[in-house]
C-alpha cells in the first residue's frame, strides 16, 4: 500500500507500480496502484498507551501515515506520540466527535483507519480489515471487539452495547453487532459524504447510522480487544454516556424516520385524548350537559395536538426523503474503493 505526498517523512519514497522488463506492466501494475491509507487516532491524555498504538500501527501498515489529533491534553500525549513517528495535530472543541469533524475534513486517503488511543484494539487486524475493503469495494468495515477480559469490556458497557445497539438495529436494520466499537475502516466516500454532526462519544452511533440509512456496502470483523495499559484511564461514564447515546438514538430517529416517530407521537396524544373524552362524551349524551368543561377542553387540545404531530410527520417525511436523495447523490459523486479496472468479459462487449 502506498501513501500519499502529503505530510509524507522524508525516509519513505512513493512507492509505483512495476515494469516488467519489456516495459509491460507487471501484475502488481495491472491489478492498478495500491490505496493510501490514513490512520486516525483520537487522543486525550494517553500518554501511557499512544506511543505503543503508534508504533504498532506503523508497523501493521508500513506505508500508512498514521496521524494522532489531540484533544486538550493535559500531559505528555503530544511529545510521546510525535517521538513514536506520528503525524500530530491538535483540535481545541473538545470531544470525540469534534476530533473526527476535523480529521475527516482535513486528511487526504483512499482508506481510513479509525482507532482509539487507549491501546485496547489489535493493531495486527488493520491489513485484514482494509483488505477486505479495498478487494470487497465496501465503505465501512467494523471491528467488532472480542474478550474474556471482564475488566477491558465491563458488563455495564457490554449490556450498554447490547440494548442500544439492539435498538438501532430494529430501527434502521440489523447489519452491525457492535455499534460502539471505535476500530474502523473506511473508503473515501464514506469519509467525506459524512456530516459528522455529534460532538462526543456518541459519534459512533452517527456513523453506523450514516452507513445504515445510505446502505452502504458494509462488513463487520470480529478482532481481539484487551485491557488498558497501567497508567491509562477510561474516559467513559457508563451511565452518563449511555444517556447521550440514547439521546442520539432519538434524535437519528426524529430526524431520519419522521413519519413513525412523530405517529408515535400521534398516538400516543390521540390516546389520552379519547381516555379523557369517552367520559364526558358519554355524561353529555345522557344528561345533555358537559359538566366537566375543562376535560373537554384538554381532550379536544391533544387531539388538535395529535393530529398536528400527524401533520408534521407526514411533512418532515418528504422533506427527509429529500435530504437523503441529496446525501446520496453527494455519496455518489466519489469514487468507489477498490481497483476498478474491466474484466475481460466486459472489454469483450465494449469491443463488440
Amino acid at each position: 500500500m502506498t501513501v500519499s505526498t502529503l505530510d509524507r517523512p522524508a525516509d519513505r519514497p512513493a512507492l509505483t507500480p512495476d515494469a516488467g522488463a519489456s516495459g509491460t506492466p507487471s501484475a502488481a501494475a495491472e491489478a492498478g496502484p495500491a490505496p493510501t491509507v490514513a490512520v486516525l487516532i483520537p487522543c486525550y491524555n494517553e500518554e501511557a498507551a499512544i506511543g505503543k498504538v503508534v508504533q504498532d500501527f506503523r508497523a501493521a501498515l508500513p506505508d500508512a501515515i498514521v496521524y494522532v489529533y489531540d484533544n486538550n491534553s493535559k500531559d505528555r500525549t503530544v511529545e510521546v506520540a510525535r517521538a513514536a513517528g506520528a503525524v500530530v495535530r491538535s483540535e481545541p472543541l473538545q470531544g470525540k466527535g469534534n476530533v473526527m469533524r476535523r480529521m475527516f475534513a482535513d486528511i487526504e486517503a483512499d482508506v481510513y483507519v479509525l482507532v482509539d488511543g487507549d491501546d485496547t484494539y489489535h493493531a495486527a487486524s488493520a491489513p485484514e480489515l482494509v483488505k477486505r475493503l479495498w478487494d470487497e469495494q465496501l465503505d465501512m468495515v467494523n471491528g467488532a471487539r472480542v474478550t474474556e477480559i471482564v475488566a477491558a469490556y465491563r458488563p455495564g458497557h457490554r449490556f450498554g452495547n447490547l440494548v442500544l445497539t439492539g435498538m438501532v438495529a430494529k430501527i434502521f436494520g440489523s447489519r452491525i453487532g457492535d455499534m460502539l466499537s471505535g476500530y474502523r475502516v473506511f473508503s473515501r466516500r464514506f469519509v467525506k459524504s459524512f456530516p459528522a454532526l455529534a460532538s462526543g462519544f456518541e459519534t459512533e452511533t452517527e456513523l453506523t447510522v450514516h452507513a445504515l440509512e445510505l446502505r452502504m456496502p458494509i462488513a463487520e470483523v470480529k478482532t481481539p480487544y484487551k485491557d488498558r495499559p497501567p497508567g491509562s484511564h477510561s474516559k467513559l461514564n457508563t451511565i452518563r454516556d449511555g444517556i447521550r447515546i440514547l439521546r442520539t438514538i432519538i434524535i437519528l430517529v426524529k430526524e431520519e424516520r419522521p413519519l413513525p416517530f412523530f405517529s408515535a407521537a400521534f398516538g400516543l396524544l390521540a390516546l389520552l385524548s379519547v381516555i379523557l373524552g369517552v367520559p364526558v362524551i358519554a355524561t353529555y349524551f345522557q344528561t345533555g350537559l358537559v359538566p366537566r368543561f375543562p376535560t373537554a377542553l384538554l381532550a379536544t387540545g391533544l387531539m388538535l395536538l395529535a393530529f398536528l404531530s400527524l401533520t408534521c410527520g407526514l411533512i418532515l417525511d418528504t422533506v427527509t426523503h429529500g435530504r437523503r436523495e441529496a446525501k446520496r447523490m453527494s455519496y455518489l459523486s466519489l469514487r468507489a474503493p477498490g481497483n476498478h479496472r474491466p474484466l475481460a468479459a466486459d472489454r469483450g462487449n465494449e469491443r463488440r
